[in-house]
């Protein structure tokens, strides 16, 4: 069976969700709870990803988000692809971590964005990790950043949840209220069926008639597309590393024919790789073909080496 079109947009809004593979307790410790949210920090960097809400489950996550880019493709690959090499290193373990590929739901921005958020702030309490009263203070979901402006980082945008909970605004008596606003649908099940929390991960988009008859038929004429022609998203993506590239050599008085001219192992080349490296969701092939390193895993050794010696 052909696995289903992404659709990415710019602006889109997405509730994504993977689990461990085989159903594994993936997120069993806190140092790997952790280590996803490093992971998630360095991709919305990379990306501009702006997150609404996540929480860490022992064997899965959810994580509500809009991409001012078209990028969700790029930006997962890098994130699940990242947090699992690290996840193996300290395991020191080969093989999958997830269960395939991650689900995806398109979402309507409008009030859908919000009740997504709601489902994923309750989590820990249909799973009985955490009474209601405490859920603000439970470590492993977004509520807590929600609820503690000063502990939230810059990628992190609550709005959609505070707005769709009665338009309420980021105050500290807006925010009492969402908390309240929770409870009450922790405790109401019609009125989480009103917000069919019950099909919530079903199908593979959500939202008013009229934004998914419009989703549709874009899904539509993607699918009955060439399969052999390329990919606009990928184009789209490679387009925005050579522009970063560019913009890099201009920063440091380089040219592309200075990439050419000096050899592989050329220091200002290996650091110039490391600065892409960083702050886009470059692979090591396309940093060996463009800069002239050599192959990808030459690229990942020296890369390697010498992140760990930068500041």
């Amino acid at each position: 069976m052909a696995r289903p079109v992404r659709i990415e947009s710019e602006g889109g809004a997405y509730h994504v969700l993977n689990r461990g593979n085989f159903r594994t307790a993936i997120f069993r410790l806190d140092r790997t709870k952790s280590a996803f949210l490093k992971g998630l920090a360095e991709t919305c960097c990379k990306t501009g990803w702006v997150v609404h809400a996540w929480v860490l489950m022992s064997n899965h996550y959810h994580v509500a988000l809009s991409t001012p880019h078209a990028n969700l493709v790029d930006g997962m690959h890098w994130l699940q692809g990242t947090f699992a090499n690290r996840f193996n290193r300290y395991r020191n373990e080969r093989g999958h971590v997830f269960q395939g590929r991650y689900k995806s739901w398109l979402v309507d921005p409008g009030e859908r964005l919000g009740r997504v958020c709601h489902y994923i702030h309750l989590n820990p309490i249909r799973a009985h990790l955490c009474p209601q009263a405490s859920l603000p203070d439970y470590p492993w979901t977004s509520l807590g950043w929600l609820c503690r402006p000063k502990s939230r980082p810059d990628w992190f945008d609550p709005t959609p949840a505070l707005r769709h909970a009665g338009g309420l605004k980021d105050t500290p008596s807006g925010r009492k209220k969402y908390c309240e606003y929770l409870g009450w649908l922790a405790e109401d099940d019609p009125a989480q069926k009103q917000l069919k929390y019950d099909v919530m991960c079903r199908g593979w988009i959500t939202g008013a008639r009229d934004f998914v008859e419009a989703v549709t038929k874009e899904h539509r004429e993607l699918a009955t597309r060439d399969p052999h022609l390329s990919s606009p998203m990928q184009n789209h993506r490679e387009a925005r590393w050579q522009e970063a590239l560019a913009a890099e050599l201009r920063r440091i008085g380089r040219t592309k024919a200075d990439l050419l001219s000096a050899g592989k192992s050329a220091p200002w080349k290996l650091q110039l790789a490391l600065v892409l490296q960083r702050t886009q969701t470059v692979t090591n092939r396309w940093l060996g073909e463009q800069l002239y390193l050599g192959g990808r895993d030459y690229v990942s050794r020296r890369l390697s080496a010498l992140d760990n010696t930068s500041p």
